[in-house]
């Protein structure tokens, strides 16, 4: 009977999901999608008077998209 009890405890804790780490995931993901839309449209991004060149944008989105898979990964565990 207890043993019953423990596996069903340990099998919610699989399917556990981590909704802050979903919720970073999609907000990452949305941060690299807006820099791959700031590449292929062109805009231009100012910063304190410095022009941020176009090429800090495919670093950006890569690196913004490589964040959302692994925190979403993280959060299915």
């Amino acid at each position: 009977m207890w043993n019953i009890g423990r596996r069903s405890c340990m099998a919610s804790r699989r399917h556990n999901v981590r909704p802050f780490s979903q919720v970073a995931a999609v907000v990452f993901g949305l941060v690299a999608v807006m820099q791959l839309v700031r590449l292929l449209m062109g805009w231009s991004v100012l910063v304190n008077g410095i022009s941020i060149p176009l090429w800090a944008s495919v670093i950006a989105c890569l690196g913004a998209a490589a964040l959302a898979v692994m925190v979403w990964r993280e959060s299915r565990q």
